[in-house]
């Protein structure tokens, strides 16, 4: 009898430590998911979820739940999300922010919580330099440098005369800052829009009276489709060409804007005729799930979720936030854009590349890539970040 209960003692044991292992690690999504902009969260969201599903309901081989909730673009709303995912259900591990205003608010209370935050979106100039943090990770690029890489392209098509255009947040003024950074012409018109704006008239006349040679917007989300819209209804389409990163036309954007995109020239660290398995199987798996292009928001939170895998996988499923930057680190994981590592400030280093819309196949507009505007390209923010 004595021996019966040792054994039942200890397959009890066992039962409860198979039990504990089991508990999913939570992973605290605070997104937008509503509004203009909702359609990026949700496919952050979704590209995430894709991951997990594709890995059975793991990452890096650690079952995990993911706690989606919606900041409906409030910065207050994002930030109270997050003190709830912190507090209640004690989440060690968060993503998801698009938009860089609803980052300021709330990444600073998740980093010195001493919770791991790792950017799919968002990631403003303030903590890219000095006020980086060893518990701040970005996966998607720094704000400035995809304009950056829109400024180059600009300067090898030739254009020397710039009007700019860009909403009046952070992101926005990141944006402008970024495109004059390398845009070596000269900019003949600067301004800054709402971020809830949606009749651009009165920018379509200053454009018209500047003459420039080329536009740069920075319009993410319904606002883009918006500009672009109003930008053809104003006549300057076939007037004056225009140079966006890519916020500013993704595939939902070109979806909506058809034939009126042609031509556009655009710049991105991701595009979904890259050739690499990684981005060959993400672009299939998507599709097949949600029925809809990719966009680069999507490949962003798919990369997220690979970047993390790669730590829970390393820790075993520990969630030791100093373990977890450790690994992270590394870039252990085969990204959809192909080469990628983490520059000193925990930012991507990462190639640029040229896109243009064209006809695809069956006549509709798609993004074609075309070549190589910057190789291995970090932040102008970096040299400040003391890690």
């Amino acid at each position: 009898m004595k021996l019966r209960g040792l054994l039942f003692g200890i397959a009890a044991a066992l039962a409860a430590t198979t039990a504990l292992a089991q508990q999913p690690v939570k992973i605290g999504m605070v997104t937008t998911l509503s509004g203009p902009g909702g359609y990026l969260g949700q496919d952050i969201r979704d590209a995430f979820k894709l991951a997990i599903d594709m890995n059975g309901g793991k990452l890096g081989g650690v079952p995990v739940e993911l706690v989606v909730e919606d900041d409906a673009l409030k910065p207050g709303q994002g930030k109270q999300i997050a003190e709830k995912m912190l507090k209640t259900d004690g989440i060690k591990i968060m993503t998801g922010i698009v938009f860089s205003n609803v980052a300021g608010a709330t990444v600073p209370d998740i980093v010195d919580a001493g919770a791991l935050y790792v950017s799919p979106n968002a990631a403003p100039s303030n903590f890219a330099g000095k006020e980086c943090n060893e518990n701040y990770f970005v996966v998607s690029w720094q704000n400035d440098s995809l304009h950056e890489s829109a400024g180059q392209h600009a300067t090898n098509l030739g254009y020397k005369k710039a009007f700019i255009l860009a909403p009046n947040y952070q992101a926005g003024k990141d944006a402008l800052a970024g495109f004059k950074r390398l845009f070596k012409g000269e900019v003949v018109g600067e301004v800054y829009t709402r971020l809830d704006q949606t009749d651009f008239a009165p920018e379509m006349a200053q454009i018209r009276a500047a003459n420039p040679d080329v536009v740069f917007q920075f319009h993410p989300g319904g606002l883009g489709i918006a500009f672009l819209r109003q930008y053809q209804q104003a006549g300057l389409l076939g007037k004056t060409p225009m140079v966006l990163a890519e916020p500013s036309l993704d595939s939902t954007t070109l979806k909506a804007v058809g034939e009126a995109a042609l031509g556009l020239s655009v710049t991105a660290h991701w595009n979904t005729d890259f050739d690499n398995a990684s981005n060959k199987a993400f672009v299939e798996a998507f599709t097949k799930a949600y029925n809809r292009v990719p966009t680069y928001y999507a490949s962003q939170g798919y990369d997220t979720a690979l970047a993390i895998a790669s730590a829970l996988k390393a820790t075993g499923g520990k969630t030791d936030v100093p373990a977890l930057r450790k690994a992270l680190a590394k870039a252990d994981f085969q990204s959809v854009r192909g080469a990628f590592k983490f520059g000193p400030n925990q930012h991507p280093v990462q190639d640029w590349y040229a896109l243009k819309v064209e006809k695809g196949a069956d006549g509709t507009p798609v993004l074609k890539t075309s070549g190589k505007v910057l190789s291995n390209h970090s932040d102008a923010y970096a040299k400040d970040c003391k890690l």
